[in-house]
């Protein structure tokens, strides 16, 4: 073990970026994904279930602040079910990293003379790529379900999705950098990152929620990801703008990946005892 840690600084000194090691490691992400038939099938049934059980069981009793007319729970809960499937793709990809340091792929790849930007790039594009693909499945079958949209949405709809598939994924990237068990990175997800998402504006709006509680949704990242949803499918019941959301969701992106990218600078990786 000693020899790989003495060869781990001589591999990154130098090494020299290409895009054909993230390539590689993007296409083993998405292989690897769907080769798993039931974890493909989960992520899509399980967002695509609560969004049927809950938006029909608040039915037209909802009716959003924001909307002329009123608006019921099944359209206003769309674009949260949405965030909800990238979210959960583009988090638990990520769970690949405990998986490869347990079997060694991981400490072999960083003793190679590949810059650490090429491998981050290749893990977070894998698995961003999967999670942007979820979502667009979902909002593929929209029109079927009485959500409609113009092709130009649908393409600004598309850069939404992308920013928050890849800021999610680094953000995945980073927690589980550091993690030996996959028990852990369960626990961060269900201390952390479903109050994100409960607290986005998918469950319920801005608008009429508590001081502290609209606070908080407003600071938190993942809101403009389905705000900026919101204003394309619904732009009446939008509590921000489209340009302020992607503006918000581009930064959030580059925040995330630069923090990926000091998070696996930061520790040498190790195989699991």
């Amino acid at each position: 073990m000693a020899t790989n840690t003495a060869v781990l600084p001589q591999a990154r000194d130098g090494a020299t970026f290409s895009l054909t090691p993230a390539l590689s490691l993007w296409k083993r992400e998405v292989v690897r994904f769907y080769r798993n038939k039931s974890r493909v099938v989960g992520v899509i049934a399980s967002p695509l279930l609560f969004w049927i059980v809950i938006g029909s069981g608040f039915g037209t009793s909802f009716q959003s602040h924001n909307a002329k007319g009123g608006q019921n729970y099944l359209d206003f809960f769309f674009p949260g079910a949405l965030i909800m499937i990238v979210l959960f793709t583009a988090i638990f990809t990520m769970m690949s990293v405990i998986e490869d340091r347990k079997e060694g792929f991981l400490l072999s790849v960083m003793v190679a003379p590949v810059h650490r930007t090429a491998i981050v790039l290749g893990k977070v594009l894998g698995g961003a790529t999967l999670a942007a693909a979820q979502g667009v499945l979902f909002l593929v079958a929209a029109p079927f379900i009485g959500v409609h949209f113009s092709f130009e949405s649908f393409l600004l709809m598309l850069l939404v999705i992308f920013l928050v598939s890849f800021s999610l994924t680094a953000l995945g990237f980073a927690i589980a950098w550091p993690m030996d068990s996959t028990q852990a990175f369960h626990a961060i997800i269900n201390l952390f990152l479903m109050p994100l998402w409960m607290l986005s504006g998918a469950l319920f709006p801005i608008t009429g929620a508590s001081f502290w509680i609209a606070w908080i949704m407003r600071v938190n990242p993942l809101t403009y990801g389905t705000e900026g949803l919101r204003a394309l499918l619904f732009p009446h019941t939008a509590t921000f703008s489209l340009t302020l959301c992607l503006a918000v969701l581009i930064a959030f992106t580059a925040v995330m990946f630069a923090l990926s990218f000091v998070m696996a600078n930061r520790r040498s990786t190790k195989p699991a005892a």
